[in-house]
C-alpha cells in the first residue's frame, strides 16, 4: 500500500471548480464516518449537525499575498513570470520563488516587474541570486517594503489547475473571512465555505472558534515525483500556535469534547505539535510532517477538507484519517454525484 499508484483516480475536467460558488456556505459536503465507512450528501451548513457545545474550531488564519508577479528580463525584454514561495528569513530582501521560462534567466539576470498602473513611472526590479537544485531561484528586492509592494503589482496566485486569468473576485474569494496574517501563498481552501454568519451561528452553538497559523506553499501544488511515497520530499511550512491556543485545544481534548480541524493546513500544525497523549504546546517553526496510512491522528477528531489531486501527499494525508479504500470510495461517490473538486470546489467532512 506505499506505492503511490494506489492513490490515484480519473476526474473529469468538468468537476473542476474554475469559479467559487455565488454564497461561500452553499457548498455540498460530503461526510465520511471513518468507523463504519458510510457515506453521505449534505449541504454545507448542515455542518452544525456534527458540533457540539464545548468542541473546539481549529482555522488556519494566514492572508494569502499576491504572490504572482509579471515582469521583463534586462536586456532582451523576454517576459519572466516570477512565483514567490517564502521569504528568506535571515536576509530582509531575498525570497525563494520559481521562474517561468527559467531557461530564460541565468544568475545575475535582473527583472522589471510589470506595474499594474502603466502611467505610474515606477520602476521596481528584482534580480536573481541563485538556482536551487530543486528548482526554484533565490531572488533580491530592490526595496525593503515588499509586503506593500506585491500588493500594488501582484496577482492573486490561483491554483495551477484553474485554468483562467485572475479575476477582480478572486482578491476575496481566494481568502478566508478570518485572513489576517500576511504570509500564505495558497488558500487554506477548507476555510473558504465558512461565511461571518455561518461563524457566529458556530459561536453562538458554545463552540469555540480557535486560530493557528500556517502559511501554506506553493509546495502543496508540487506532485510526487517518486514511487514508493516513503522516498518523497515533503516541503516545508511555517507557523504559529500561541499558548492561549494551545490551552484552549488541550482543554477541549481533557473535557472529551472534539477538535475539528478546518483543512489539512490547520491539522498538519495540530500534529505536529501533539505529543502521543494528544496534547499540544505552543510553538512557531517549520514544518515538513508528511501524513499518511498508516499514520493514526493523535489530536484532531474530525476533519473538514477539500477534494484533492490524484497522488498528492493530501489525499495520502485524508487517507490517514478515514483508510484509503473509504476515501477513493467516497471520492467515486463524489464524482458520481458531479461534486465539485479542488480549491473553489464542494468540500468533504471526515467524522
Amino acid at each position: 500500500m506505499n506505492s503511490v499508484d494506489f492513490y490515484d483516480y480519473k476526474l473529469p475536467e468538468e468537476l473542476i471548480a474554475y469559479y467559487p460558488n455565488d454564497m461561500c456556505e452553499s457548498s455540498r459536503m460530503l461526510v465520511l464516518d471513518s468507523k463504519t465507512g458510510n457515506i453521505e450528501i449534505k449541504n454545507f451548513s448542515n455542518i452544525f449537525d456534527y458540533l457540539d457545545a464545548g468542541d473546539s474550531l481549529v482555522v488556519n488564519n494566514t492572508k494569502v499575498i499576491k504572490a504572482r508577479l509579471y515582469g521583463h528580463k534586462n536586456g532582451s525584454g523576454a517576459r519572466i513570470q516570477v512565483m514567490l514561495i517564502s521569504p528568506i528569513k535571515e536576509h530582509a530582501f531575498l525570497w525563494k520563488a520559481y521562474i517561468k521560462p527559467g531557461k530564460r534567466v541565468k544568475e545575475g539576470t535582473q527583472i522589471l516587474l510589470e506595474e499594474r498602473d502603466e502611467n505610474s513611472g515606477v520602476e521596481n526590479w528584482i534580480k536573481v541570486i541563485r538556482h536551487n537544485d530543486d528548482g526554484s531561484y533565490i531572488v533580491k528586492f530592490d526595496t525593503l517594503d515588499i509586503y506593500k509592494l506585491i500588493d500594488e503589482v501582484g496577482h492573486i496566485p490561483l491554483p495551477p489547475y484553474i485554468k483562467r486569468e485572475e479575476e477582480f473576485s478572486d482578491a476575496d474569494r481566494y481568502q478566508t473571512v478570518y485572513s489576517k496574517v500576511t504570509g500564505a501563498v495558497a488558500a487554506p481552501t477548507a476555510g473558504l465555505h465558512f461565511s461571518k454568519d455561518i461563524l457566529s451561528k458556530i459561536q453562538n452553538k458554545g463552540i469555540n472558534k480557535i486560530e493557528l497559523t500556517l502559511h501554506v506553499g506553493a509546495g502543496t501544488f508540487k506532485p510526487i515525483s517518486v514511487t514508493e511515497i516513503e522516498d518523497h520530499k515533503m516541503h516545508s511550512e511555517e507557523y504559529f500556535l500561541d499558548e492561549n491556543s494551545a490551552d484552549m485545544i488541550n482543554k477541549t481534548k481533557l473535557n472529551n469534547k472534539k477538535i475539528i480541524s478546518v483543512g489539512t493546513t490547520s491539522t498538519r500544525v495540530l500534529e505536529t505539535l501533539g505529543d502521543e497523549h494528544g496534547v499540544v504546546t505552543s510553538a512557531s517553526g517549520w514544518t515538513d510532517i508528511f501524513i499518511y496510512p498508516p499514520y493514526k491522528p493523535k489530536v484532531v477528531d474530525i476533519l473538514l477538507t477539500n477534494f484533492h489531486l490524484p497522488k498528492s501527499t493530501l489525499l495520502m494525508l485524508v487517507s490517514a484519517f478515514a483508510g484509503r479504500d473509504n476515501i477513493m470510495r467516497a471520492y467515486q461517490t463524489a464524482i458520481d454525484n458531479k461534486m465539485r473538486f479542488y480549491s473553489y470546489g464542494d468540500c468533504m467532512l471526515i467524522i
